[in-house]
């Protein structure tokens, strides 16, 4: 057990509060670690029996920035003493407008973009999907097999996992339609790299004879890389066919950047890797250091394709998020976080490499500057996925002051999200206590 770690978890007021929790709310939320947090700052969590975690989950990928950084809070305790929220469909406010400035500034492409504000990812996803909708005039929406775009209905339904998020809550909205995206680990026997993109590239154009026709496809969704469907990268090949035939037959390219988005992967936008300007950009999570605040990005004249009050909400933009997301960005700029990601991403990877080959049940390791993941088999011959294993990795490493979590189809992935205001000294003790963790549950070992 971690030095900072000072009673089981939970300690006695945690489980004082599960009790609480069970009884008053449902079971379908799900809670990676059985604790209550009371305290946050950087890459630090404190639950409320004093225990200390190092923070590898960062709200699913929502605090790149970290927990409580100040530059936030005080911005947040300025627009408090201001107002709280008039709606921007009732009054405008100014950091509004100036946070759709700066996101027209700095997402890819040069082109004439706007923006608009919702409150989470999965409503900018089904904002994006109505505006492409509406600009081309066609119905149907293609996503990938192992995407994740969120839980609403619309995003439910282009979504690639059938349990927890799909199962028995159909139907789901139609003409939405999912196709094969890269996963070279494991692609068939005796396969390239190059060949598996030529077969995802070639369903792609086949589905437009077999299923839907071109003229008939609003939009093309894709992750650039795919974050619960556990941390898989697509090559520049793919990537850049996938855009190609959009623009080959008039079909709305969206990005979906609501895990990948503001530094995570090395560069501001995943998309950056790949030299690929989407025609609409989906923006959430770690966009506000934990607000609630979500963007949807794109070309204008998509963008303008809905009339006057075919989108919005209630809440969305609200001035508190805005605030936030503006601060974020001053602290990714002048922070150059986007690089320490890298700086981070190498001392993970490198760990990720030496348990790979020390560990038989690492049957793969995979990143793209700090989202880094493992995946954890029974056989590496046959690539079983181990998710009874994942678990008790995961759950014992909660158990030493490490928060961690899962990811993957066969929910047999672990993913690491630090922030990137982790400082050295966290991560590697994070990674020891990951490592200690897979000395004593892996039983299979590489021979030496």
């Amino acid at each position: 057990m971690n030095k900072q770690v000072r009673t089981n978890i939970p300690g006695p007021k945690g489980k004082e509060l599960m009790k609480r929790r069970d009884h008053h709310i449902p079971k379908g939320p799900f809670n990676t670690a059985p604790t209550f947090a009371s305290k946050g700052e950087g890459a630090i969590l404190t639950d409320v029996d004093g225990n200390e975690f190092i923070d590898f989950a960062g709200a699913i990928g929502s605090l790149n920035v970290g927990h409580s950084p100040k530059e936030v809070v005080d911005a947040i305790k300025a627009q408090l003493d201001a107002f709280i929220h008039p709606c921007f469909h009732v009054m405008m406010y100014e950091p509004y407008i100036e946070l759709a400035e700066k996101l027209n500034a700095i997402t890819p492409g040069d082109h004439y973009k706007k923006t608009f504000f919702l409150n989470s990812g999965a409503e900018a996803v089904e904002n994006a999907v109505k505006l492409a909708r509406k600009y081309t005039g066609r119905k149907a929406v293609i996503s990938f097999e192992r995407g994740f775009h969120g839980r609403t209905y619309m995003a439910m339904s282009l979504t690639s996992k059938v349990k927890p998020y799909k199962y028995e809550f159909g139907p789901f909205v139609g003409e939405t339609y999912k196709l094969p995206y890269p996963y070279y680990y494991r692609k068939p026997e005796g396969m390239s790299n190059e060949d598996v993109d030529i077969e995802c590239l070639k369903r792609l154009e086949t589905f437009f004879l077999s299923d839907v026709s071109y003229e008939e496809t609003a939009a093309i969704i894709l992750e650039p890389v795919q974050g619960e469907g556990g941390f898989v990268a697509p090559s520049r090949k793919f990537i850049h066919g996938v855009k190609e035939i959009c623009e080959k037959y008039g079909i709305v390219f969206i990005a979906d950047e609501v895990q990948t988005g503001f530094g995570r992967t090395g560069e501001m936008f995943a998309c950056d890797h790949f030299d690929i300007v989407p025609d609409l950009m989906t923006m959430s999570k770690s966009i506000a250091a934990g607000f609630p605040i979500s963007a949807v990005t794109g070309r204008a004249e998509i963008m303008d394709s809905a009339g006057i009050g075919e989108i919005g909400g209630t809440y969305g933009g609200s001035p508190l998020g805005c605030v936030s997301a503006l601060e974020v960005i001053r602290l990714m700029e002048r922070e150059q976080l986007p690089n320490r990601a890298k700086a981070i991403g190498e001392t993970v990877m490198s760990a990720f490499y030496k348990w790979h080959e020390q560990f038989e049940e690492v049957g793969d390791v995979r990143g793209l500057g700090a989202m880094n993941a493992m995946e954890i088999v029974s056989n590496r011959k046959t690539k079983e996925p181990d998710k009874a294993l994942t678990q008790t990795i995961i759950q014992t490493c909660i158990q030493r002051g490490l928060l961690i979590m899962g990811s993957g189809l066969y929910g047999n992935v672990i993913r690491t999200l630090s922030p990137l205001v982790i400082t050295d000294k966290q991560l590697n003790e994070g990674l020891h206590v990951l490592e200690s963790v897979l000395s004593e549950v892996c039983t299979h070992r590489q021979k030496e």
